[in-house]
């Protein structure tokens, strides 16, 4: 029996349609999620200073638009046909099971807290930090799902070739740049050099954890609290303060959404593992 993977010719032609194929549905298209995303990124956030000079109705579009049907959507809508197709699979998006997804939570809180007390960079305003790490939680969801779970499993799947080594490799070198590269629309006020040189060697920590443990939540978890370290010299607490009920809905309003992501999937795909005879 044939593998619908071999590379395919047209008469006529000296290059694999197979490749080409390959490239659209592996790369370019999930690359142009993420620049939509990028846009919107600038648009909604960089350009209106959104983090700086938080208002209610711009976090509330920003969440909807840029985290929740750009962020959210479209790669959900993407990855059905990934998940049909064979590209990547449940285990790989890091969408798993409560018994094995609640364990890695936990340990990641465990790890995270303390670090975000002893090193707080608002002082001793822990409230100030809570409040930070809302505002920055629906981005930490979508540069998650749009980086990692989207371009970061596509991208694996496509040098699967290579071995495990080159595909992982290549997800992490490719991810870390882009998520670094956000950045530079995201934080307008800092360095644009130094920004990206921070959010890159956040992006690679966060890169090798996502493709070590495939835990989506997690993995939002260490995103968000990186964020908040990064970006706290922009942050103003009193102006986070003025808009806490507007971040807190717009917080818990992803989180609904990532678990109604979490529910759909399990609802309609499955990975199954068969044994070896």
């Amino acid at each position: 029996m044939s593998n619908p993977d071999d590379e395919k010719y047209t008469p006529g032609s000296r290059f694999p349609v197979q490749k080409y194929a390959g490239w659209l549905r592996l790369f370019i298209i999930p690359l142009l999620v993420y620049s939509a995303w990028f846009v919107e990124t600038f648009l909604l956030v960089g350009q209106a200073r959104l983090f700086q000079n938080p208002g209610a109705t711009g976090l509330f579009l920003y969440t909807l638009v840029a985290c929740i049907l750009i962020g959210f959507i479209v790669p959900v809508m993407y990855l059905r046909r990934s998940f049909l197709s064979g590209a990547v699979n449940m285990h790989q998006v890091g969408f798993r099971p409560a018994w094995r997804t609640g364990p890695i939570v936990l340990v990641t809180v465990l790890v995270l807290l303390p670090i975000s007390i002893l090193f707080n960079p608002f002082g001793t305003d822990r409230m100030a930090f809570l409040q930070a790490f809302l505002l920055v939680l629906p981005t930490a969801a979508a540069s998650v799902m749009i980086c990692f779970v989207l371009l970061g499993t596509h991208i694996q799947a496509f040098m699967r070739e290579g071995g495990i080594i080159a595909s992982v490799s290549s997800g992490v070198i490719v991810t870390s740049f882009l998520f670094g590269f956000t950045s530079l629309v995201r934080a307008p006020g800092l360095s644009h050099e130094n920004t990206f040189l921070l959010t890159l060697g956040t992006g690679v920590i966060i890169a090798v954890f996502f493709f070590s443990l495939r835990d989506i939540y997690s993995t939002i978890l260490l995103t968000a609290v990186c964020l908040v370290f990064t970006l706290a010299g922009q942050l103003s607490p009193p102006a986070l303060e003025s808009v806490s009920g507007a971040i807190s809905a717009a917080a818990c309003l992803t989180v609904v959404f990532l678990l109604g992501v979490h529910v759909y999937f399990f609802r309609k795909y499955a990975t199954i593992l068969v044994k070896a005879s």
